[in-house]
């Protein structure tokens, strides 16, 4: 029962969390976004007090149900494991798995790399092992555009004055933020496939500090020595590879409390309830340092592609180039770069709820994977809040329609050499008709000229890229955005 239960539980954990990135209406981050804010490194990094307490007072009580419950990426390693079973040689499918010594040096080692990065600045580079992170760069890069073809391709949302027609190609992933996930996910899957949970106990800096947690925890898998016959089907069941049955021993660390060892007895000799004695379990001293490891942060995936886009669906046209920026834009609600680059998991839970595919993953080492915006696919409606409302962790924070509108994340430059108006090639003043904040204004290039040129208020602009993204000059446009590293506000 118990074992149904926990599966029941994981399997609504696993479809709702995977919906969160594929739904980029937001109903879904509206109805349960806060199952990403209950993940644990975005609990972390948003200090959410309340969100910690609940998962270290679930481990204490319950041992690592988070793992196997919770966390996305653990659920899918137990999805990879099931097909496991049901895939290849009968007699290689089930009793495949036996006890073996914890790898306690590469948990300390991979636990201490991955604070060494989070401290020396390149907590992007940490977080490629991060489990909320990794399953959200897979979910948002590889099942998306699935998800998306299967059900139509999205709502041209620029309305009927775009000049910006959307294709699957303009939606798709970057090639290297594909890459990523694609090996990941090839990792991930070839771990479970082998060695079941071997990638959460021998690589997860969370697995490992939950791990430390639950071997204090209250109930647990229980083994009684007066009913045990010495079958060994726990062990040879058992994918965290933690059951010694000769020893009627269990390595409460790595167990993820599954429950498959209580349905695989069968004389009922494996209870989940609190132990009444305990054996010493006097093992890794050196895992008492994890205690003082309070801090995990950052980022995802990549990007510097051109995204193609048609006139009308029909004709190919040139597509746009990114501009080279002084300053990179980070989306309304992070306030300034710093603070996105500090809290930011890169788990793309905003780049997939962002519905003009503005935000797109960052390149750079420092912020490898977090979102940057870009103009090339569509610009940032003032109305639009999905990605505040997704993030979990407080890189992006919550912000009103209203509040957004007055957020200044940049401003407009013209470049008079190549624009249409203002060298008389022809008349245009697109920016100008488009700009939602009235900051562009078309003046003449001189007095008593007929040609105008546009001329940007800073005052005004609040750097959404509409000016950018509607420019019919290609493949660069004739404006562009500049980021500011702290925002503004009007």
């Amino acid at each position: 029962m118990l074992r149904k239960i926990r599966l029941t539980l994981a399997t609504i954990s696993l479809l709702a969390i995977t919906m969160l990135f594929l739904d980029y209406t937001g109903t879904a981050a509206r109805l349960w976004g806060w199952m990403a804010k209950i993940q644990l490194v975005p609990a972390v990094l948003s200090l959410n007090v309340i969100a910690l307490v609940i998962l270290v007072a679930l481990t204490l009580l319950l041992g690592r149900v988070y793992c196997s419950v919770i966390c996305p990426l653990g659920v899918a390693q137990d999805v990879f494991n099931w097909l496991r079973g049901k895939i290849g040689p009968k007699k290689k499918r089930k009793n495949r798995f036996h006890y073996t010594k914890p790898l306690t040096w590469v948990r300390v080692t991979v636990l201490a790399a991955f604070v060494a990065l989070f401290v020396a600045g390149l907590a992007s580079v940490a977080m490629l092992i991060a489990p909320y992170s990794t399953y959200g760069r897979i979910a948002s890069s590889l099942f998306a555009p699935v998800y998306d073809t299967l059900n139509g391709w999205l709502v041209d949302l620029q309305g009927p004055d775009s000049y910006t027609f959307y294709t699957v190609d303009s939606f798709a992933p970057t090639p290297a933020a594909v890459a990523l996930a694609t090996v990941t996910l090839v990792v991930v899957a070839a771990c479970a496939w082998l060695g079941g949970r071997i990638y959460c106990n021998s690589v997860c800096p969370v697995g490992t500090l939950l791990g430390f947690l639950s071997r204090f925890s209250l109930l647990k898998p229980v083994i009684d020595t007066s009913r045990c016959n010495g079958c060994g089907k726990c062990a040879r069941n058992c994918k965290s590879s933690c059951i010694d049955s000769k020893n009627h021993h269990i390595d409460y660390s790595r167990c993820v409390a599954c429950m498959d060892c209580i349905d695989n007895c069968s004389t009922g000799a494996i209870s989940f309830r609190r132990p009444q004695t305990e054996k010493p379990q006097g093992v890794d001293n050196s895992r008492r340092s994890m205690i003082g490891v309070g801090a995990i942060a950052l980022s995802a995936a990549v990007a510097k592609a051109q995204d193609k886009t048609t006139d009308g669906g029909l004709a190919v046209i040139i597509p746009k180039k990114r501009p080279a920026r002084k300053n990179k834009i980070v989306p309304p609600g992070a306030i300034s770069a710093a603070n996105l680059q500090q809290h930011c998991t890169s788990c793309q839970l905003c780049i997939s709820q962002c519905p003009n595919k503005v935000l797109r993953p960052s390149m750079e080492l420092e912020t490898f994977m977090q979102p940057e915006v870009s103009y090339e696919a569509g610009y940032c409606r003032p109305e639009c809040t999905g990605c505040s409302d997704a993030c979990p962790t407080g890189a992006i924070r919550p912000i009103g329609v209203a509040a957004k509108s007055s957020v200044q994340v940049g401003h407009a430059v013209v470049n008079h050499d190549i624009c249409y108006a203002a060298t008389g090639e022809k008349r245009c003043g697109s920016c100008s008709r488009h700009c939602p904040a009235g900051a562009i204004m078309m003046i003449p290039v001189s007095e008593g000229s007929a040609t105008l040129m546009p001329v940007v208020n800073e005052v005004l602009c609040i750097g959404c890229g509409a000016c950018e993204n509607l420019c019919p000059v290609r493949p660069l446009s004739a404006i562009h955005v500049e980021g500011h590293l702290v925002h503004r506000y009007i």
